[in-house]
């Protein structure tokens, strides 16, 4: 059994009261870089040195707004996901015909592809690790986040990718292996980084809670099992990691440019995932009501921490601080109040899109679920 680390309210290790998925959305000067490196008309050094500025003022401005777990924005990255899969061995980036389709909006079609058998040796993630390692100070601790292997295997297993996957892994089995073998080689080559707090994105349970997904699921194949699949998959890859590494994981249905993939409860998928999944502590969606209500969380083992993600990171508009409090009270019959923290759903670019709301309500946004923080748990 977890101890809970607090003092009156206040969390003194990860996951803090207030905190924070992670992207956030890039300044102007690292867009421009980005579309010149891509042009050809600045070096890969020079990006560099743009991302190293941006990264550095970004973490001074998160230590500013009070956040206790600083990340580099995945100011590095194109993709939540996909830049993590291009960065393991055996995986090619690859365009398709279609984007990831989204309320609305199709996203670029870019994919991970197999080129030969996966191992997560000398992932250039751990040397992004590494910059954002050295603003660590007292209290504050830095934290990587990347897409959970199911993700991984989800994209893999894309009918545009199907073909490519097989002729490589014609067993499965060996497949799963294989994921959760670099995954734990990235682990162990990032705790050696010096990482003790590690994310694992993970939108394929908003999949698998969305009504037009499993009704379209086959006789032979329902959520339950899938679920305990990716349940399966995700705790492989994790297993054996060091007692002091943190490790959390992030349920989200879909952030792009302020639109969203998928609706439903976590009641489908509940059981499997709050009651198996060995993680720390959950960042869950609840900003809208497509994320269902709270009686889920009851399925959330004892040992188990929960982040509500009760304010969104799409739009601009701050959320009512006494609405919120009657939401953190209303998840407190589920899952008591010293077990839970708050922050946005969802992280402010998940791609380098980003969302339709400008960097200053970005920080307003954070103070606000600062705010709310420090009145329900005490500064």
């Amino acid at each position: 059994m977890m101890t809970v680390a607090y003092e009156t309210g206040r969390r003194t290790e990860t996951p803090f009261r207030f905190d924070n998925v992670g992207s956030f959305l890039r300044p102007d000067t690292l867009k421009d870089a980005r579309k010149s490196f891509a042009a050809g008309t600045i070096s890969r050094e020079n990006l560099q040195s743009v991302e190293d500025e941006a990264i550095k003022d970004l973490i001074s401005k998160q230590k500013e707004v009070g956040l206790k777990a600083i990340t580099d924005g995945e100011f590095r990255r194109s993709w939540w996901h996909l830049d993590f899969m291009w960065g393991l061995q055996g995986v090619e980036k690859e365009d398709v015909d279609k984007g990831y389709q989204f309320k609305d909006e199709e996203t670029r079609a870019e994919t991970a592809r197999l080129s030969g058998r996966i191992s997560g040796e000398n992932h250039p993630f751990i040397e992004h690790f590494k910059f954002v390692k050295q603003f660590e100070e007292e209290g504050v601790v830095a934290r990587q986040t990347i897409p959970a292997p199911a993700q991984f295997l989800t994209e893999l297993e894309r009918p545009e990718n199907k073909a490519a996957t097989e002729a490589i892994y014609p067993d499965r089995n060996e497949l799963l292996e294989d994921i959760a073998a670099a995954y734990q080689t990235f682990i162990r080559e990032l705790y050696e980084a010096g990482c003790r707090n590690l994310q694992i994105d993970d939108c394929t349970w908003g999949l698998l809670v969305d009504e037009n997904f499993w009704k379209s699921l086959s006789d032979n194949v329902s959520v339950e099992d899938l679920s305990r699949k990716h349940v399966t998959l995700n705790n492989k890859a994790i297993e054996n990691h060091p007692a002091d590494l943190t490790i959390t994981t992030h349920v989200c249905r879909g952030n792009y440019h302020s639109t969203w993939a998928s609706s439903g409860a976590y009641d489908k998928v509940a059981e499997v995932l709050f009651g198996e999944e060995n993680v720390k502590a959950y960042y869950l969606e609840f900003d809208t009501e497509r994320a269902g209500g709270f009686e889920s969380l009851a399925k959330v083992s004892d040992d188990k921490l929960v982040v509500l993600g009760l304010f969104s990171s799409k739009f601009p508009e701050l959320e009512d601080k006494e609405e919120i409090r009657t939401r953190i009270e209303e998840a407190s019959k589920y899952v008591p109040l010293e077990r839970l923290c708050v922050s946005p759903q969802c992280g402010f670019a998940s791609t380098e899109e980003g969302n339709i709301l400008t960097e200053e309500q970005q920080w307003d946004k954070l103070r606000l679920v600062r705010e709310v923080a420090e009145e329900v748990w005490g500064k």
